[in-house]
């Protein structure tokens, strides 16, 4: 089966290998120069099933009213006059229930648990080299308050078969020693031992570079403006492809179609009637050289007070976070470096260079119960792998061999009814 893959970021590009494996015969579409340089780019470079835990939760609310004051919020809102913006932060506020919460996070926990085998399994097997490191993630509290909500999250994953364990500020620091310096901001810690590490763009590029030595077709610089449909199936995409005058147009065609495009996807599907809950949520990082290993993260945490992750990428330093609802633009907030910046130099003093910090931003396709979108749609050729949120790198893998299984109609391994976008209806 001949399979065209629209986007060649970290989901894109795993789906593709998948499908490779499976004997398709992949053609992988982007409007960038490579792979992975838009959302995938400089994420926070925690792979974390642990973690993985929707924003729409019963304290959401109330927690956001408190931040329109806030100075360092995790989340800022920019009022827009934007009728999708409204439709999703109203279908959020809708899953901001226990009931909502704990059904959403047991589906994220499952595929993520799973994506993260799929990631081990091929590393395995093929060696891949990303600066990754499996050695844990400690989500960090501050006060009492964030110590005792943990109790919640830990009946799911209890109930979810995922590994973790509390920890006192002391114990923290057999894990972080560089904390010990700081251990008087901490009330406690949630630690996961089965979460990793690892810089998704570089993993992005090595797979495209395998899937490419597989037999994928990459065509970049091609802009992706139309799907053709007779109604009930899909018959072609539109491109632009770069010629030497400019650009033409073309009409690529394939058996099954796979849309990855992460914000972009709803407007590429709204012309056939299929409405796609996803909403860009702008994130930030910072990435720095290492300064002086003893002062830097061992490993990953996740400051709770802020919502930033601060992770070792080999001789790097990750910071990652906040989370703006603002459109598409991206324009670099000054006043969310400064959030990055306090929390690192706050909890890891002298770990990094934070005046040689390299600051980026980018759109993460967030859906309103936090749930990716993957499977398929009425057009019976056509498919979705896509509304990661900020989790794209923790269930890439896992998102790709579940796309690339039910595309090949296989039997996945993991319960998938409830990933499909039919669950909006």
């Amino acid at each position: 089966m001949r399979v065209i893959v629209l986007g060649a970021g970290v989901i894109g590009v795993s789906s593709a290998w998948y499908l490779s494996q499976l004997g398709h015969e992949v053609v992988v579409i982007d409007r960038q120069h490579g792979p992975g340089f838009e959302t995938s780019f400089a994420n926070a470079g925690q792979v974390s099933p642990g973690y993985s835990t929707p924003w729409a939760a019963p304290g959401l609310p109330r927690k956001a009213i408190r931040w329109l004051l806030a100075r360092h919020a995790p989340l800022v809102i920019r009022a827009r006059a934007d009728p999708a913006m409204l439709r999703w932060m109203m279908q959020l506020y809708a899953n901001c229930t226990p009931a909502a919460y704990a059904r959403n996070k047991t589906r994220m926990l499952r595929l993520a648990d799973y994506s993260r085998d799929c990631l081990d399994a091929l590393r395995e097997e093929t060696g891949i080299a990303y600066d990754g490191a499996q050695k844990g993630l400690i989500q960090l509290f501050r006060t009492q308050a964030q110590l005792e909500h943990a109790a919640e999250d830990m009946a799911i994953l209890r109930e979810s078969g995922i590994e973790h364990e509390l920890l006192t500020p002391a114990a923290i620091t057999r894990f972080e020693p560089a904390l010990a310096r700081t251990q008087s901001l901490l009330s406690g810690g949630l630690r996961l031992p089965g979460d990793q590490t690892g810089d998704a763009h570089l993993f992005t590029r090595n797979l495209a570079e395998m899937a490419h030595a597989a037999g994928v077709v990459f065509r970049y610089d091609n802009a992706i403006h139309a799907l053709i449909s007779d109604g009930h199936s899909i018959e072609g995409v539109h491109v632009a492809t770069p010629t030497h005058s400019g650009s033409g147009d073309e009409i690529v065609r394939g058996d099954a179609y796979l849309v990855a495009l992460a914000s972009y996807t709803p407007a590429l599907l709204a012309p056939l009637g299929i409405k796609v809950p996803v909403y860009p949520v702008k994130g930030y990082s910072l990435t720095l050289p290492l300064t002086d290993a003893a002062s830097a993260p061992a490993s990953t945490v996740n400051d709770e007070t802020y919502k930033v992750a601060i992770t070792r990428l080999g001789e790097r330093i990750r910071i990652g976070g906040t989370a703006e609802l603002t459109g598409w633009t991206l324009r670099l907030s000054p006043d969310r470096r400064e959030t990055l910046e306090k929390s690192f130099s706050e909890l890891f003093p002298g770990g990094g260079d934070l005046s040689k910090g390299q600051y980026w931003t980018g759109l993460r396709p967030n859906t309103p119960d936090g749930t990716p979108i993957v499977g398929a749609t009425r057009y019976h050729n056509l498919w979705l792998n896509t509304g990661h949120g900020t989790l794209g790198w923790t269930m890439a893998c896992g998102s790709g061999r579940l796309i690339a299984d039910l595309i090949s109609g296989q039997r996945p391994n993991i319960e998938y009814q409830d990933l499909a976008i039919g669950r909006y209806r």
